[in-house]
């Protein structure tokens, strides 16, 4: 099943898999449903994205005494620096703690990227990292920074991807002051949805004579 095959392997490497292994447990994947009847298989499948609310995802983890992860960003035209911040996201949260992503809102990121921006509207940029195995939930904000979300998560890390220098971000001083900590992970030089985007835009036609 050639979607089957696609998404796998995708999966995989948002969760930080090599590619060779991605492409391992991709053909897996594919030949396992096949075996279980193909298509006729999916009605007894989970729904790949359905997790509980972003609050019910914390209040277990604290329950089990385990490790909440929060990142944010995003997260319009999903690559390849998403997928590693993700995965280096979900290994600071251990094998039993959780990673939440804070999403800006389409309001938000009009506000934060322009007037074209998103390309991908907050629902479905929602529902394609819900689908990562690295997510454990989501929670969309409003706002034109995560402050307000994170004082209601209160992670105990929280994670920025990119060359950010922590003690300048403006919510490191609220996350501190929970005792949380504040984690910048290696940028992924050259990987933006802005420049995604950028090369996506028809080059300009010349104008004038010839010489």
């Amino acid at each position: 099943d050639p979607d089957r095959l696609a998404a796998t392997a995708a999966l995989a490497i948002a969760a930080g898999a090599a590619l060779d292994d991605a492409e391992r447990a991709a053909v897996d994947a594919a030949a396992d449903f096949v075996a279980a009847g193909g298509a006729g298989a999916l009605d007894d499948m989970p729904d790949p994205t359905s997790t509980g609310t972003p609050g019910d995802v914390v209040a277990a983890a604290r329950e089990r005494g385990a490790t909440v992860v929060a990142t944010g960003g995003c997260f319009d035209l999903l690559h390849a620096g998403h997928a590693r911040t993700l995965a280096a996201a979900r290994r600071l949260a251990g094998q039993d703690g959780v990673l939440v992503v804070c999403l800006n809102s389409d309001a938000s990121v009009r506000r934060l990227k322009g007037p074209d921006r998103p390309v991908v509207a907050e629902a479905d940029r929602a529902e394609m990292l819900r689908a990562l195995v690295a997510v454990d939930a989501v929670e969309v904000f409003d706002e034109d920074d995560p402050r307000t979300v994170l004082e209601r998560l209160r992670p105990d890390v929280w994670v920025k991807g990119g060359d950010y220098a922590t003690d300048e971000l403006p919510e490191t001083p609220l996350v501190r002051g929970w005792g949380g900590e504040v984690v910048a992970v290696p940028y992924h030089a050259g990987r933006s949805s802005t420049r995604l985007l950028a090369r996506l835009e028809p080059e300009p036609v010349p104008t004038g004579g010839t010489s």
